[in-house]
């Protein structure tokens, strides 16, 4: 019969069912051990979030990287339980070697993921295959050592005293579970917006060692023989040690990526509440391009043509009262206003800041000819979906405007919805126009089908059309990523009515003319039957 209280020869592993010499009373050190087990489950989480986070900001469509990110994970956490059972003979080194490690892979994970997309560029196109295999790989990796984790820390908390397996089973998952809750609430709400995403995730890794190493080189102590405390303490310190020297360095690895992604120009950086916004160029006479979330949003050699047509052929009537979503950069609101007739631009923008540099900022506040400055304009700051839920009764818009990201980014296709539209329609006066930038029709003709499909559901009469270069050096346009890959060479936007008749593809009499089209070019770029008709997209069975 064995003893439980009976000590383990020097340098041999503890029999089965023998309790652990403590420096503390059984209590306080499972109070200990569950506080530990509370800690690692929330940085376990905040490294999921990180990989999810950083693959959609990277490669787009944030339901696949999800999907893919938490199906690998929990794929190898049941695969790092199986492999844990060889170490439960010495739970308390190997608790402590798999905190180390999960500190330094998941701790790094995303300096190591940005560094690739920054320094080859690789996240789109042939290329890609690369790059997201490194995050399979570490969402793999992180997987296995999460996993790895509840098995020893069970074996532990037997050490301190012996209980039924359904009790201890149900006390560790409750810290665990509490845990992932404090983790999954701190990343969106204290790490990103405070930290940033790099500093945060490495942050949350020294957080991560120092909870295992402390909970195992300090109340297990006396499971360890001298060279292992030894080891294990070296280990830990040279962990703490790459951690934070990646943290002193983090500002420097950022600005030496960011000119790698968006070129030796970059004037402004800022992570806002709701995206990153970059500006690049804007003085000395090199052209202002606008980033967001590493997507370009304006590109300064071309967005005048892209403005040109979204604007104009949509003003070609009645535009007393004009209703702009999105478009915070003031560039839709510049050519709204070299119309005559308009008493009121209405601007619904969800990101303050952007507002802010559209206002200040020198190169961007000239490139809108300082649009804000117009009493004509009101600024809102809303979500367009909400806002046009509760304003739309009252609205009467003579045009509305719809200057939003591209459909194929995930987390805005509600605002390329049938219960959008519909919105929107109730926010016209009779007669009145919506316009939509609906993507590049020759890189992704099924998205911008599906954009005409939907407004034609949501009760709207349609006329697509599309917007080509006159020069090579057209192929940025808006929404492309940052690395430069899948550039389309054609900007596709539907005209919608309420009315029974579709509209007509024309520029407005007595108007102002653009500058790089003409109504001859509109007319030509029309878009005719036979047109391809998808099913329209919805809010719960989205098809972009």
């Amino acid at each position: 019969m064995i003893d439980p209280h009976a000590p383990a020869p020097p340098g041999a592993p503890p029999p089965w069912g023998t309790l652990a010499p403590l420096p503390v009373r059984p209590g306080t050190g499972r109070f200990l051990v569950l506080a530990c087990v509370f800690v690692c489950a929330a940085c376990g989480l905040v490294y999921e979030l990180e990989l999810v986070a950083l693959a959609s900001y990277l490669i787009g469509d944030s339901v696949t990287q999800a999907s893919v990110v938490l199906s690998v994970m929990v794929f190898a956490m049941g695969v790092g339980s199986l492999a844990a059972k060889r170490l439960r003979w010495h739970a308390a080194a190997g608790f402590c070697a798999v905190e180390a490690a999960l500190a330094l892979v998941g701790g790094c994970s995303a300096l190591a993921l940005y560094a690739v997309f920054a320094w080859t560029g690789a996240w789109g196109g042939l290329w890609a295959a690369g790059p997201r295999c490194l995050l399979v790989a570490f969402s793999l990796a992180i997987g296995l050592l999460i996993g790895a984790e509840v098995p020893l820390l069970m074996e532990l908390i037997q050490r301190i005293r012996r209980q039924d397996a359904g009790g201890a089973v149900a006390d560790l998952f409750a810290a665990d579970y509490v845990g992932a809750l404090v983790g999954g609430l701190a990343f969106p709400f204290l790490l990103l917006p405070f930290l940033g995403q790099l500093t945060g995730t490495l942050l949350t890794g020294t957080v991560n060692v120092l909870a295992g190493g402390a909970l195992v080189l300090g109340l297990f102590r006396g499971d360890l023989t001298r060279r292992t405390r030894w080891r294990l303490l070296v280990v830990n310190v040279t962990v703490l040690g790459v951690l934070a020297t990646a943290a002193a360095h983090v500002d420097d690895f950022e600005r030496a990526a960011r000119h790698a992604v968006y070129g030796d120009d970059v004037r402004v950086a800022l992570q806002t509440g709701v995206q990153e916004i970059v500006l690049t160029g804007g003085t000395h006479g090199r052209p202002l391009d606008l980033f967001l979330d590493g997507r370009l949003r304006v590109g300064g050699r071309d967005e005048r043509r892209y403005h040109e047509a979204l604007v104009h052929p949509a003003m070609s009537g009645p535009h007393a009262r004009v209703l702009i979503l999105g478009g915070g950069d003031g560039l839709a609101a510049r050519e709204v206003l070299r119309h005559t007739g308009v008493d009121r631009v209405d601007v619904v923008e969800l990101d303050a800041e952007l507002i802010r540099l559209a206002r200040t900022d020198p190169g961007l506040a000239a490139l809108n000819a300082h649009a804000y400055d117009d009493p004509h304009v009101r600024v809102t700051t809303a979500d367009a979906f909400c806002w046009l839920r509760e304003s739309a009764q009252r609205a009467g818009y003579d045009v509305v405007i719809a200057d939003l990201p591209d459909p194929a980014i995930t987390a805005d296709t509600k605002l390329y919805s049938e219960e959008f539209y519909g919105l929107a329609r109730r926010a016209l006066a009779p007669g009145g126009r919506l316009v939509v930038h609906a993507g590049p029709v020759r890189a992704r003709p099924r998205d911008f089908w599906t954009v005409d499909a939907t407004l034609r559901a949501a009760g709207l009469a349609t006329t697509a059309y599309r917007v080509r270069g006159r020069d090579p050096g057209f192929a940025t346009g808006p929404d492309r990523s940052a690395g430069g890959s899948g550039a389309p060479h054609d900007w596709g936007f539907v005209l919608a009515t309420a009315g029974g008749r579709a509209p007509r593809l024309r520029l407005a009499a007595g108007g102002p003319r653009p500058r790089t089209l003409t109504g001859r070019e509109l007319r030509a770029d029309a878009l005719r039957a036979p047109r391809p008709a998808p099913p329209p997209s919805t809010l719960i069975d989205p098809r972009y």
